[in-house]
């Protein structure tokens, strides 16, 4: 049930290792940074963390052409989203089918408003953790991919699992979407800011913070017609305890880049605000990572 190709579109730490894991049974293109795809076509890209292996997979610094059966692994940051789909959009085939694998809410979207629903278009949700150590080599702990539902689902997810990568297919999506985003709105703005590794912010201090931030979530998501889980609190904290990775944003305000906060605080402040619901809390965080962008700040400061 393969792909005829399969390209990994913004080779960061997740996609990279997705590509990797992938390019055992496959074809693989990584698509990323000159220095890091200089770096796997030189020595091949080196695994390390729950894994330890040197994957040669293909990899360049843009798409010239696009097969027929085609799959596209969209790992861009999301506010790259659209310009990513932009340069490549006169190169995609009718039964080319991206994957998105990102952060937050309103990522379909965006992707969806370039292509014009030519092709198909899904979103999957990521919960191993990656960091970028240097060019060619990258850190990873397992986890697990989640899939919404629609007729190349579970082709995917064939492909996913007899390539190492446990993956799934949900009824209930949209529910498990909101979860991670919840999660995703406690755990990235917090290292970023706090400069730690994702389980140092379980601490008691910080327990009005996180469930204030959580608070503030669920209310949003029950306006947007989201039941998510009374406990959903407690259940946060003991996922949250057990990541020992940097978080991708901590990551991104380290080199200086642009974080995701807009899809992920700042979605909830938008529909926060459409929905006429307070979430004073999710505001600070915004203004606090924006500021911290707009200083280029780093953690070698």
């Amino acid at each position: 049930m393969s792909f005829q190709k399969i390209f990994v579109l913004g080779a960061g730490a997740i996609g990279s290792s997705y590509g990797a894991l992938l390019s055992r049974k496959n074809d693989v293109t990584l698509i990323g940074r000159k220095d890091h795809v200089e770096a796997i076509k030189t020595k091949g890209l080196e695994v390390t963390g729950d894994m330890q292996e040197r994957f040669f997979v293909k990899a360049e610094t843009e798409i010239n052409r696009i097969p027929s059966d085609t799959l596209i692994l969209l790992t861009t940051k999301a506010h790259d989203s659209a310009k990513a789909i932009k340069e490549i959009k006169n190169l995609l085939k009718n039964n080319t089918v991206i994957l998105i694998l990102q952060n937050g809410l309103g990522n379909k979207e965006l992707v969806k408003r370039v292509v014009r629903n030519k092709i198909e278009v899904l979103r999957g949700l990521v919960t191993m953790g990656a960091e970028f150590s240097q060019p060619g080599k990258i850190t990873l702990w397992n986890g697990e991919t989640i899939l919404e539902q629609t007729d190349i689902s579970r082709r995917i997810a064939e492909l996913f699992n007899e390539s190492g990568l446990k993956t799934r297919v949900s009824n209930e999506f949209e529910k498990e979407l909101w979860n991670k985003l919840v999660a995703n709105c406690v755990v990235n703005p917090l290292t970023a800011i706090l400069r730690v590794r994702d389980n140092e912010i379980v601490a008691d201090a910080l327990k009005e913070v996180r469930h204030g931030i959580i608070e503030e979530c669920v209310e949003v998501g029950r306006a947007e017609g989201i039941s998510l889980e009374p406990d959903l609190k407690e259940l946060i904290d003991k996922k949250i305890l057990q990541y020992t990775n940097l978080s991708s944003m901590c990551q991104d305000l380290m080199k200086g880049k642009r974080t995701e906060i807009d899809f992920l605080n700042g979605r909830i402040v938008e529909l926060g605000r459409r929905h006429h619901i307070p979430t004073p809390i999710n505001e600070t965080l915004v203004s606090l990572i924006k500021s911290l962008e707009a200083t280029k700040w780093n953690l070698t400061n």
